[in-house]
This record gives C-alpha cells, structure tokens and sequence, in this order.
C-alpha cells in the first residue's frame, strides 16, 4: 500500500525552498546568464542583479521581501497618518 503526502491547502502555491517555484525557475536562468556573462565581458552588474533578485523574492508565508518593503514605504513614507485623539472616561 502507497502512502501519499499532500500539502494543507492543495490550492497554495509551489515552492522551493524559500522561493515560488517560477521566482527560482527565473533565477536559474538569470544566474546561468549572469555567469555567461561575466566569463565573456567580465562584466558584473548582471549577477548583482539576479542576487537582488533573489533576495527580494524571498518568500515569508506567502509574502516577498519586496511585499514587506512596500508595506513599510507606504505606512512611513507615501501615505498621511491619520490618529484621532479620543477624551478619557468622565
């Protein structure tokens, strides 16, 4: 007899390690590009890019790098606060 192992939620997406199964698939090929690259220019702009990347697609329970960076850039930076004083109980 087969035992099979399913996730929680089938409907979650594929991941790898600590990426989306397309972010990884993306990285693969970029790095693989990257590294052509730089052995035939020496250029290496191309790599750092991919590194941050992958850095920012790192995903957190179904949340990116990128997404944390966002929230926080529009809570600090780009959106007024709004804070409504209420008086104490008489």
């Amino acid at each position: 007899m087969k035992t099979y192992l399913y996730p929680q939620n089938l409907r979650a997406t594929a991941n790898l390690w600590l990426w989306s199964l397309r972010d990884f698939a993306i990285m693969c090929v970029a790095l693989l590009l990257s590294i052509l690259i730089l052995s035939q220019t020496g250029i290496v702009v191309p790599l750092a890019l991919t590194l941050a990347f992958a850095f920012l697609s790192i995903r957190f329970t179904d949340t990116t790098v990128l997404d944390f960076i966002r929230y926080a850039a529009k809570c600090f930076m780009l959106t007024q606060q709004k804070f409504i004083w209420k008086e104490g109980r008489k």
